[in-house]
Protein backbone atom coordinates (compact mmCIF):
# COMPACT_ATOMS: atom_id res chain seq x y z
CA UNK A 1 0.00 0.00 0.00
CA UNK A 2 2.68 2.38 0.64
CA UNK A 3 4.74 1.79 -2.62
CA UNK A 4 1.21 3.02 -4.15
CA UNK A 5 0.58 6.09 -2.14
CA UNK A 6 4.09 7.48 -3.25
CA UNK A 7 4.23 6.47 -6.62
CA UNK A 8 4.36 9.75 -8.63
CA UNK A 9 1.27 11.18 -10.82
CA UNK A 10 2.33 10.77 -14.31
CA UNK A 11 1.01 13.06 -16.51
CA UNK A 12 0.87 13.91 -20.10
CA UNK A 13 1.38 16.80 -22.39
CA UNK A 14 -0.37 17.32 -25.89
CA UNK A 15 0.94 19.77 -28.11
CA UNK A 16 1.19 20.92 -31.83
CA UNK A 17 3.52 24.08 -31.97
CA UNK A 18 7.22 25.20 -30.71
CA UNK A 19 6.72 23.77 -27.03
CA UNK A 20 7.86 26.61 -25.14
CA UNK A 21 4.61 26.18 -22.66
CA UNK A 22 5.68 21.92 -22.53
CA UNK A 23 9.70 22.99 -21.84
CA UNK A 24 8.52 25.02 -18.82
CA UNK A 25 6.19 22.22 -17.56
CA UNK A 26 9.32 19.66 -17.93
CA UNK A 27 11.31 21.99 -16.59
CA UNK A 28 9.09 22.45 -13.28
CA UNK A 29 8.64 18.89 -12.85
CA UNK A 30 11.97 17.36 -14.07
CA UNK A 31 12.96 16.01 -10.17
CA UNK A 32 9.68 16.93 -8.36
CA UNK A 33 8.43 14.08 -5.54
CA UNK A 34 5.42 13.79 -6.68
CA UNK A 35 4.35 14.91 -10.52
CA UNK A 36 6.33 13.54 -13.42
CA UNK A 37 5.71 14.22 -17.32
CA UNK A 38 5.73 10.57 -18.99
CA UNK A 39 4.56 11.52 -22.22
CA UNK A 40 4.45 14.39 -24.82
CA UNK A 41 1.09 13.36 -27.43
CA UNK A 42 2.01 15.59 -30.78
CA UNK A 43 -0.27 15.73 -34.02
CA UNK A 44 2.43 17.41 -36.23
CA UNK A 45 6.28 15.17 -37.31
CA UNK A 46 8.29 18.71 -37.50
CA UNK A 47 6.70 20.53 -34.10
CA UNK A 48 9.51 21.66 -32.16
CA UNK A 49 8.17 20.23 -28.86
CA UNK A 50 9.16 16.79 -30.59
CA UNK A 51 12.85 17.91 -30.00
CA UNK A 52 12.52 19.54 -26.34
CA UNK A 53 11.02 15.97 -25.39
CA UNK A 54 14.18 14.01 -26.84
CA UNK A 55 16.14 16.68 -24.80
CA UNK A 56 14.02 15.64 -21.59
CA UNK A 57 13.88 12.11 -22.42
CA UNK A 58 9.86 12.29 -22.32
CA UNK A 59 8.50 9.44 -24.84
CA UNK A 60 6.96 10.55 -27.58
CA UNK A 61 3.29 9.41 -29.45
CA UNK A 62 2.98 11.23 -32.81
CA UNK A 63 -1.10 10.97 -33.68
CA UNK A 64 -3.05 10.96 -36.98
CA UNK A 65 -6.25 12.74 -37.41
CA UNK A 66 -8.29 9.25 -38.75
CA UNK A 67 -7.29 7.11 -35.89
CA UNK A 68 -7.14 10.22 -33.05
CA UNK A 69 -10.93 11.13 -34.07
CA UNK A 70 -12.17 7.54 -35.06
CA UNK A 71 -10.64 4.56 -32.61
CA UNK A 72 -9.53 4.54 -28.76
CA UNK A 73 -6.14 3.51 -29.39
CA UNK A 74 -4.81 6.99 -28.01
CA UNK A 75 -7.28 6.36 -24.72
CA UNK A 76 -5.72 2.94 -24.22
CA UNK A 77 -2.10 4.15 -25.24
CA UNK A 78 -3.03 6.91 -21.76
CA UNK A 79 -4.31 3.95 -19.50
CA UNK A 80 -1.56 1.80 -20.37
CA UNK A 81 1.14 4.41 -19.50
CA UNK A 82 -1.34 4.88 -16.34
CA UNK A 83 -1.38 8.60 -17.05
CA UNK A 84 -3.55 10.08 -14.54
CA UNK A 85 -3.41 14.29 -15.91
CA UNK A 86 -3.54 15.94 -19.35
CA UNK A 87 -2.06 19.16 -20.00
CA UNK A 88 -2.44 20.96 -23.37
CA UNK A 89 0.39 23.09 -24.14
CA UNK A 90 -0.84 24.42 -27.99
CA UNK A 91 -2.64 21.56 -28.71
CA UNK A 92 -4.63 22.49 -31.76
CA UNK A 93 -7.19 19.68 -32.27
CA UNK A 94 -10.30 19.27 -30.32
CA UNK A 95 -10.24 16.55 -27.68
CA UNK A 96 -12.69 13.57 -28.29
CA UNK A 97 -15.35 13.34 -26.14
CA UNK A 98 -13.94 9.57 -25.25
CA UNK A 99 -11.10 11.15 -23.99
CA UNK A 100 -12.71 14.36 -21.80
CA UNK A 101 -15.15 11.80 -20.63
CA UNK A 102 -11.98 9.67 -19.52
CA UNK A 103 -10.01 12.71 -17.86
CA UNK A 104 -12.94 14.80 -16.87
CA UNK A 105 -11.76 17.08 -14.43
CA UNK A 106 -7.94 15.88 -15.12
CA UNK A 107 -7.62 18.04 -18.65
CA UNK A 108 -6.16 21.18 -18.17
CA UNK A 109 -5.80 23.79 -21.19
CA UNK A 110 -4.07 27.29 -21.32
CA UNK A 111 -5.69 29.54 -23.60
CA UNK A 112 -4.23 33.20 -24.48
CA UNK A 113 -7.13 35.34 -23.95
CA UNK A 114 -9.33 36.25 -21.17
CA UNK A 115 -12.46 33.88 -22.03
CA UNK A 116 -15.18 33.42 -22.63
CA UNK A 117 -13.73 36.79 -24.91
CA UNK A 118 -11.81 35.28 -27.74
CA UNK A 119 -12.56 31.24 -27.69
CA UNK A 120 -13.70 28.90 -29.90
CA UNK A 121 -13.09 27.07 -32.94
CA UNK A 122 -10.00 29.09 -34.89
CA UNK A 123 -8.88 31.38 -31.79
CA UNK A 124 -5.51 30.73 -31.20
CA UNK A 125 -2.11 32.07 -31.49
CA UNK A 126 -1.76 35.40 -33.54
CA UNK A 127 -5.22 34.64 -34.46
CA UNK A 128 -6.46 35.90 -30.56
CA UNK A 129 -4.24 38.51 -30.66
CA UNK A 130 -4.99 40.17 -33.86
CA UNK A 131 -8.91 40.14 -32.84
CA UNK A 132 -8.25 41.58 -29.58
CA UNK A 133 -6.05 44.40 -31.67
CA UNK A 134 -8.75 44.99 -33.84
CA UNK A 135 -11.06 45.54 -31.34
CA UNK A 136 -9.07 47.95 -29.58
CA UNK A 137 -9.30 46.06 -25.87
CA UNK A 138 -7.97 47.76 -22.94
CA UNK A 139 -6.51 44.67 -21.79
CA UNK A 140 -6.28 40.93 -22.89
CA UNK A 141 -4.25 37.88 -20.80
CA UNK A 142 -4.41 34.55 -20.28
CA UNK A 143 -7.21 31.36 -19.27
CA UNK A 144 -6.45 28.21 -17.32
CA UNK A 145 -9.54 25.94 -17.84
CA UNK A 146 -10.59 22.69 -17.64
CA UNK A 147 -11.23 21.13 -20.60
CA UNK A 148 -14.85 19.45 -21.71
CA UNK A 149 -16.45 18.95 -24.68
CA UNK A 150 -17.27 22.49 -26.39
CA UNK A 151 -13.60 24.45 -27.72
CA UNK A 152 -12.24 26.70 -24.77
CA UNK A 153 -15.60 26.44 -22.56
CA UNK A 154 -14.34 23.85 -19.40
CA UNK A 155 -14.50 25.62 -15.69
CA UNK A 156 -11.85 28.63 -15.13
CA UNK A 157 -9.51 27.64 -12.90
CA UNK A 158 -7.31 31.14 -13.39
CA UNK A 159 -7.19 34.20 -14.86
CA UNK A 160 -4.87 36.85 -15.62
CA UNK A 161 -4.22 40.10 -17.19
CA UNK A 162 -2.06 42.00 -18.81
CA UNK A 163 -2.21 46.20 -20.56
CA UNK A 164 -2.89 46.51 -24.11
CA UNK A 165 -1.70 49.93 -25.45
CA UNK A 166 -1.82 52.10 -28.32
CA UNK A 167 1.14 50.90 -29.79
CA UNK A 168 0.97 47.02 -29.43
CA UNK A 169 0.62 44.68 -32.41
CA UNK A 170 -0.17 41.05 -32.46
CA UNK A 171 3.52 40.23 -31.84
CA UNK A 172 4.52 42.56 -28.60
CA UNK A 173 0.98 41.46 -27.23
CA UNK A 174 2.11 37.58 -27.67
CA UNK A 175 5.58 38.45 -26.44
CA UNK A 176 3.24 39.62 -23.19
CA UNK A 177 0.95 36.34 -23.14
CA UNK A 178 3.97 33.93 -23.32
CA UNK A 179 5.52 35.70 -20.46
CA UNK A 180 2.29 35.13 -18.25
CA UNK A 181 2.06 31.64 -19.68
CA UNK A 182 5.61 30.75 -18.76
CA UNK A 183 5.08 32.29 -15.05
CA UNK A 184 1.54 31.04 -14.37
CA UNK A 185 0.53 27.85 -15.71
CA UNK A 186 3.24 24.97 -14.56
CA UNK A 187 2.52 26.64 -10.99
CA UNK A 188 -1.25 26.40 -11.50
CA UNK A 189 -0.70 22.97 -12.94
CA UNK A 190 1.21 21.95 -9.92
CA UNK A 191 -1.33 23.47 -7.19
CA UNK A 192 -4.45 21.72 -8.83
CA UNK A 193 -2.71 18.14 -9.03
CA UNK A 194 -1.44 18.51 -5.54
CA UNK A 195 -4.91 19.84 -3.95
CA UNK A 196 -6.34 17.12 -5.93
CA UNK A 197 -3.95 14.11 -4.15
CA UNK A 198 -4.23 15.73 -0.86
Amino acid sequence: MEGLKNKKIRVAIFASGAGSNAEKIMATFKNHAYIEVCLVICNKPQAGVLEIAQKNYVPVLLINKVDFFSDKSCLNELKQQEISWIILAGFLWKIPTALTQAFAGKMVNIHPALLPKYGGKGMYGHHVHEAVILNKEKESGITIHYVDEIYDHGSIILQKKCSVSDTDNADSLANKIHKLEHEWYAKTIEEIILKAKA
